[in-house]
């Protein structure tokens, strides 16, 4: 599937989400920048905002539009260095990390929040993995405690609440979960 919508005109804002494209990029910019002054995510914000919602591990990305604006995006990567939740997904049920997919890059703008945008974009990004074979995991900072309450809404597993050093200087406590079965 490659686009996904909810709501009806009687019931407020439609909200689509479909694949990113390279055209979306400036936009997607614009709404983290507003998600970085309000919360604060990304914690470090990236020299270039744009390939940072590119990793060289995409396997996938999607954003979400209210009514025609961009308001939300997500990607699904392949595991790598310094994501937590695969090892211990793999611990824990067994399988090579491999077999997961990191979700990432999950944010909603401000404005657009309250419409279900973050549960249809973790929906698109869990429906590819599965369609991959993979099974869905994601690292969050635990400060982001509406994120937080997002996945746990969804019935994602946490799996281990760890301390992560990001550099010789800052260390961040980071809830792993990984999608129900």
């Amino acid at each position: 599937m490659t686009e996904k919508s909810c709501a009806t005109a009687a019931e407020g804002p439609t909200v689509r989400v479909r694949p990113r494209t390279d055209d979306d990029l400036t936009a997607c910019v614009h709404v983290l920048a507003d998600v970085h002054r309000r919360d604060g995510y990304p914690v470090n914000w990236p020299a270039r905002p744009a390939d940072w919602l590119s990793p060289a591990s995409l396997v996938g990305a999607w954003v979400a539009e209210l009514d025609g604006r961009v308001v939300g995006h997500v990607v699904l990567a392949r595991s790598g260095e310094g994501d937590l939740a695969p090892g211990l997904w793999s611990e824990r049920h067994g399988g090579a990390p491999e077999s997961t997919s990191p979700v990432n890059r999950l944010f909603v703008a401000p404005q657009a929040r309250g419409h279900g945008v973050g549960a249809l974009l973790i929906g698109r990004a869990v429906e590819e993995a599965r369609r991959q074979g993979l099974h869905p995991v994601l690292d969050v900072v635990a400060s982001d405690t509406a994120a937080t309450a997002l996945y746990e809404r969804l019935g994602w597993e946490r799996l281990a609440t760890v301390s992560q050093r990001w550099s010789p200087t800052q260390s961040v406590t980071v809830h792993c979960y990984a999608a129900p079965a």
